[in-house]
């Protein structure tokens, strides 16, 4: 029988040059697994806790020895000898072992990573890519890749109050035209924002930063993009945008400094339905704070009917919250993010839960990422039928892309690419 041989841990660099924990994990047959935990800039406080050290004299305070120490010290022994085949029952004991509700004790981190590196050794030993491992025999979907072209907020200093301008290629028979379309906006984006004077600096996700007034010149800049690479705004191509309104959040009040506005809920849903009336908008992620609930379900009355509105902060990828949600109908849309919960089997178990209430699914990475590309293969291997990876641009975004590239030529004419039927839930709402 193949088991757990060893397991071992080391602190790396993710690409904001923060330190990160790469796990490797190798079977009693030689399979080895290894995984890099991605970390978030835009963090929502329901999240489960990433582990830090907080000794100053090392990375400003954001090493992760301590994390590394837990893997290797209580995590290992209690797993050396397993069957690395029993997903479910490993995770169990790694939410057991960390005993808090948030994950605080070993940190999401450690056990992400373990988790994960588990999941691949497991696939590695029976001879299969992580996709085909986890789809076990299921039709797969390549998901349409939401790119990140244009970044705000955290992501990027002095540029809008929205974090995130994306553009979502819909209208293409494949993956790989899909992702040449988003290459070629990006590129185009860039010809524009030179035209027009502004500056063409990259965020974390390497998107554009440019300094713009305001937020709708965003979007102008990005259908001008569109349609001067060749393509057909709302057709071909649309928009979407993760506002990551809890960092807007003031004292009740949405603040929108570029603009110089203040809005309530009310006025925030009006701005909202202004922009999807005006220009190509399919989705919005996190259009209200993480606890403002009443705020959430006045946006999904408003607008849930038209366009994916997608929990992140709101959600965290917690079953707990998602349930929550689903009774207020707060929210249709799920964004995937595994280490904010902490486990590959938690993470699935919030997918089936959102899957169960016909929302939609959003596989995504964080803007500290590295060159593992597991989230590529879980949006496979789920069907997610879309994926967050950033901008078609810098390795550590690119490498996802890549990744979906091969997965979709191994796959060949057994996959289809999900495109604009990916938001025929909305159809029925």
């Amino acid at each position: 029988m193949v088991t757990v041989k060893t397991i071992r841990s080391r602190e790396v660099l993710d690409s904001r040059s923060n330190p990160t924990i790469e796990v490797e994990i190798t079977l009693s047959d030689l399979s080895v697994g290894t995984a890099i935990v991605p970390s978030g800039a835009s963090t929502g406080r329901h999240e489960a806790v990433e582990l830090r050290d907080g000794d100053t004299s090392r990375y400003f305070g954001k090493g992760v020895l301590t994390a590394v120490r837990n893997v290797e010290d209580i995590l290992s022994p209690q797993l050396i000898g397993r069957s690395p085949f029993e997903q479910t029952e490993i995770d169990v004991t790694l939410k057991s072992l960390d005993g808090s509700a948030d994950k605080s004790r070993l940190g999401a981190n450690s056990l992400l990573g373990v988790s994960l590196a588990i999941c691949r050794a497991a696939a590695a030993s029976c001879g299969k890519e992580l996709y085909a491992y986890l789809g076990d025999g299921k039709t797969l979907t390549i998901p349409v890749p939401m790119f990140n072209i244009l970044n705000g907020g955290k992501h990027a200093e002095q540029s809008t109050d929205i974090q995130e301008f994306m553009v979502v290629p819909v209208g293409f028979p494949r993956f790989k035209e899909a992702l040449r379309a988003g290459a070629e906006i990006y590129q185009q984006l860039k010809k524009v924002l030179g035209a027009n004077s502004y500056s063409t600096n990259v965020g974390d996700e390497g998107g554009f930063a440019p300094n713009l007034p305001t937020n709708a010149n965003a979007l102008e800049l990005l259908v001008q993009a569109i349609e001067q690479a060749g393509y057909q705004p709302g057709k071909d191509v649309f928009l979407a945008l993760d506002v990551a309104a809890s960092e807007l959040y003031r004292d009740g009040r949405y603040v929108l400094d570029r603009e110089g506005v203040s809005y309530s809920y009310g006025q925030m849903v009006d701005f909202y339905t202004s922009l999807v009336d005006e220009f190509p908008i399919i989705s919005i992620e996190d259009g209200m704070a993480e606890d403002d609930w009443e705020g959430w379900v006045v946006l999904m009355e408003k607008l849930g009917k038209r366009i994916q509105l997608v929990g992140d902060d709101l959600l965290t990828t917690n079953p707990d919250r998602i349930q929550h949600a689903i009774n207020l109908s707060a929210a249709n849309a799920l964004l995937v993010k595994p280490n904010q919960i902490g486990t590959l089997t938690e993470t699935l178990d919030a997918m089936s839960l959102a899957r169960e209430a016909n929302w939609g699914l959003i596989m995504s990475h964080r803007s500290g990422e590295s060159e593992d590309t597991t989230i590529a293969d879980l949006a496979v291997a789920t069907s997610t039928g879309q994926i967050k990876a950033g901008a078609p641009a810098r390795s550590d975004r690119v490498a996802k892309y890549n990744r979906l590239l091969r997965i979709e030529e191994q796959l060949g004419s057994t996959s289809t690419y999900a495109g604009i039927g990916v938001y025929d839930y909305l159809k029925g709402r």
